[in-house]
């Protein structure tokens, strides 16, 4: 089911689909929600699934009308905006307790609603995330994109940069869907990839989310990501005290469709250890 919850600064497009345990996927950078629809048609048999599209991404826009309710004291670009406004929109579909599943960006913004708000979840997982913070060099990457963007364009950007996300072997198999995942970016403002950009390179360092978690992760990683390269992403698996990895072969930062089999088995072994126990 389509739907839109709208607060003073947003209107949000979100799904919800199936029954039973409450998950709820969030998308990455130059996304939308429908890079999880293998998922989706999978896991709907098994779980309620929550899926939105961020502010500013797919069907979710920006607004600023003052009647309506003010969810957030932060900016757009902030990660703790986004965290804010998944919070409310959850309280606005009475969920109190949930898995929250995040890509890149998505994991970010689970890692803030961890840290602010914990009892909201029962488990969550990074996908294809991390919980440290930007190095110095990394934020340097990340202004430079932040005015190349505003000299391109936020489509020349995404098309120079998108394919960077993938696996070599998908690149070669299957360029038609890293196209698509390009013309589907047309429809994003400059100014909101530059505001998540922002967001995303002001993250604080949250290992500390993670060494204090009482509750179930999620890792899936990818052999090829450049983005969240193996090598850093395996320094955080040992942090929690129940910790679930999933390294995806041959898989770059995209695993939901680089590698859509290995992705679902992967979040179903995790959400099910839940239904177990319900």
């Amino acid at each position: 089911m389509q739907k839109i919850f709208k607060t003073n600064s947003a209107a949000i497009a979100y799904r919800i689909l199936g029954e039973g345990i409450n998950v709820v996927l969030l998308h990455g950078f130059g996304e939308d929600s429908t890079v999880w629809n293998s998922q989706i048609d999978f896991l709907q048999s098994y779980c309620r699934l929550i899926v939105p599209d961020l502010p500013g991404s797919g069907q979710s826009v920006f607004s600023n009308d003052e009647n309506l309710q003010s969810v957030s004291k932060h900016q757009p670009s902030s990660i703790e905006y986004y965290a804010d406004q998944v919070r409310a929109l959850l309280q606005h579909e009475n969920i109190t307790s949930c898995i929250m599943l995040g890509h890149s960006m998505g994991g970010y913004i689970t890692l803030s609603i961890a840290e602010n708000f914990p009892s909201l979840l029962k488990g969550f997982g990074l996908i294809h995330s991390s919980a440290f913070a930007d190095t110095d060099e990394k934020k340097e990457t990340r202004l430079r994109s932040i005015i190349l963007m505003e000299d391109y364009g936020a489509q020349r950007f995404l098309k120079n940069t998108t394919p960077l996300l993938f696996g070599q072997r998908f690149k070669n198999e299957s360029p038609e869907k890293i196209n698509k995942l390009i013309e589907n970016g047309n429809i994003f403002s400059k100014l909101t990839l530059q505001q998540y950009y922002t967001a995303i390179m002001k993250r604080p360092d949250r290992t500390t989310v993670l060494k204090a978690s009482d509750i179930p992760v999620l890792f899936v990683i990818g052999t090829e990501d450049i983005a969240a390269p193996l090598e850093d992403l395996l320094k955080q698996v040992h942090l929690p005290k129940i910790a679930y990895i999933h390294i995806l072969e041959q898989t770059g930062h995209m695993g939901m469709l680089e590698a859509p089999e290995k992705m679902k088995t992967a979040l179903l072994e995790f959400i099910k250890g839940f239904i177990s126990t319900e």
